[in-house]
């Protein structure tokens, strides 16, 4: 049962992202390390619920840019750095020359759509 705040509700999906960056955060990963880690397991962990639910859409940035912090090599919250290219600008597909990252937004659209 969903209660009024969905923030809260959703919150877990957060945490369990946030885990397995700071899980990841002492090794010495390179940027294909990276960006096999970011396609296959923290893109995959949000998916079920986003074909039942839409979630928030600050809940989608604030994942977004835990995602982002991570492609760049800053692992805690505390850490400020130079991030070269924006979340939307990496989320553009391989065949137009860039990263290919799923928009969370875009994604948790098309999964609530299938649903009708």
């Amino acid at each position: 049962m969903i209660g009024r705040s969905k923030h809260a509700t959703f919150k877990f999906i957060k945490d369990r992202i946030w885990n397995k960056i700071n899980s990841w955060s002492s090794r010495c990963l390179s940027q294909a390390g990276r960006e096999v880690l970011i396609k296959s397991v923290l893109q995959s962990i949000p998916s079920y619920v986003m074909r039942v639910f839409l979630l928030l859409g600050s809940l989608i940035n604030e994942i977004e840019k835990m995602l982002n912090s991570f492609w760049w090599g800053h692992n805690s919250a505390n850490s400020r750095g130079l991030h070269w290219l924006s979340w939307e600008r990496l989320s553009v597909p391989k065949v137009f020359g860039d990263m290919g990252f799923q928009g969370l937004k875009a994604f948790n659209m098309t999964m609530a759509g299938k649903q009708t």
